[in-house]
């Protein structure tokens, strides 16, 4: 059974920067695209970034404006999300995802259009003013 669980939510001041991490288990992590969305209350999914399977290669939502940054452990199957600069409208749930698929920027495109087949439970985060 597969299980994505996030850590590192939690309440900072804007401007402050906070790394969510997510731990992998049930599946062989390393032939997996692996991603962050997050989802403001009442609104969709929102995709954040994706990580191809050693981390060659990125792609990143266009509201992320450097602000966020990818990276991945095989070593460790997590895949972290570094945060910078947050601000008040960061505030949200974040999700792990996970896509199977070929190591290839079709993958990455597909997990950036919605295409997951694994999610977490999300952690939240709130970044106050």
């Amino acid at each position: 059974q597969v299980q994505l669980v996030e850590t590192g939510g939690g309440l900072v001041q804007a401007g402050d920067s906070l790394r969510l991490s997510c731990a992998a288990s049930g599946l062989t992590f390393s032939n997996h695209v692996m991603g962050w969305f997050r989802q403001h209350q009442g609104k969709e999914r929102e995709f954040l970034a994706a990580i191809s399977w050693r981390g060659g290669s990125t792609v990143y939502g266009d509201s992320m404006k450097g602000r966020f940054t990818i990276a991945r452990d095989n070593a460790k199957n997590t895949v972290y999300l570094q945060m910078n600069s947050l601000k008040p409208e960061d505030t949200a749930v974040y999700y792990c995802a996970g896509k199977k698929g070929p190591n290839t920027d079709d993958t990455l495109r597909t997990m950036r259009n919605n295409g997951v087949d694994y999610w977490g439970k999300g952690t939240l985060v709130t970044v106050s003013s």
